[in-house]
């Protein structure tokens, strides 16, 4: 008999969820789309704009054929002005000497930032761009120019740097590292 009740029992149940299943279908499931749609049918559309007229290609053709090629680097035939010109002044660096560490440096880079003086002997100190502290004195090099130290004084380093004067030669400049403050 309990068999019956627990069959009977899941009979209603089942009969009971399928009509509130039907209750809820019984609406339009398809209204919130069907109005989506019928507004933006409703709205006013938009009109493309046209691509733009692109104009037609124009080839040039190049007639100058007598004329150096604009494709090609140019060569010049200057050996012979270079050798009447280049100035013959003795003045050069010593390429053989073994380079100096702040030579690796540009001169503009260094800073000159206090000297010692011992006795008859003067440095300077100077600072590079890594942070490391040189001590110098006359006859040092410094600068990527092959300067060559002449002078210290409490207040600038004096150099003689030998620089390509553009023709062939060396020229001597005088340049100098102020101490900076």
């Amino acid at each position: 008999m309990s068999r019956y009740y627990l069959n009977s029992t899941a009979r209603w149940l089942v009969l009971a969820s399928l009509c509130g299943g039907l209750m809820a279908c019984s609406g339009n499931p398809n209204a919130d789309l069907e109005e989506y749609v019928r507004t933006t049918k409703s709205q006013t559309k938009s009109s493309i704009e046209p691509l733009p007229e692109f104009q037609p290609y124009e080839s040039f053709t190049y007639q100058a054929t007598d004329l150096r090629d604009p494709f090609t680097a140019p060569t010049f035939s200057t050996t012979r002005a270079v050798s009447n010109v280049a100035s013959n002044n003795g003045i050069k660096p010593d390429f053989d000497r073994p380079t100096e560490p702040l030579e690796e440096f540009p001169l503009d880079s260094l800073r000159m930032v206090g000297t010692l003086e011992q006795r008859e002997d003067q440095w300077a100190l100077i600072n590079d761009t890594d942070g490391t502290i040189h001590r110098v004195q006359p006859g040092n090099y410094a600068g990527q120019n092959h300067g060559k130290i002449i002078r210290i004084t409490d207040f600038e380093i004096e150099l003689t740097e030998i620089i390509p004067d553009g023709i062939g030669g060396w020229v001597e400049r005088q340049s100098s590292i102020a101490i900076s403050e």
